[in-house]
């Protein structure tokens, strides 16, 4: 903290700091969404519906940096799949089960997408103190 209590200006770090969070948030609710994919229940209610990381902007007046933060993680409204399968140990009373509504090919690309923009801010912070270290270097 600095004066009067007041967080100090956000640098460099900070912004990628942040950002890696937030990709992190990103990347546990798509992995949480492909763990759940394909998962049955007895009603459409006790069905697992994806989730999806909520990110707003957040601006530094001290320093004049954006970046993010997470605002939450939201459970999407898309609706189960309703199949008829008698057979099945959760079907309800007229044979239905329903199934988690998660596409395995758009998480796939949300985690690969996160990833890639995670990788992107460790290479930022990683220049960042290259070009320090240079700086100090020089004579």
């Amino acid at each position: 903290m600095s004066v009067a209590g007041t967080p100090p200006p956000l640098t460099l770090f900070g912004v990628a700091q942040r950002g890696m969070s937030a990709q992190l948030v990103r990347m546990n609710a798509a992995s949480s969404n492909l763990a759940n994919a394909g998962s049955v229940a007895p009603s459409e209610g006790e069905a697992y519906r994806p989730i999806r990381a909520v990110f707003a902007e957040q601006y530094d007046r001290a320093s004049g940096l954006s970046t993010v933060n997470v605002a939450g993680v939201m459970r999407t409204s898309a609706a189960p799949m309703k199949e008829y399968n008698p057979n099945h140990p959760l079907a309800d009373s007229e044979g239905y089960i329903f199934t988690a509504p998660v596409d395995e090919n758009a998480e796939m690309v949300e985690m690969l997408d996160a990833s890639r923009q995670y990788a992107n801010l460790v290479e930022a912070i990683s220049t960042a103190k290259q070009l320090m270290l240079d700086t100090m270097r020089m004579k």
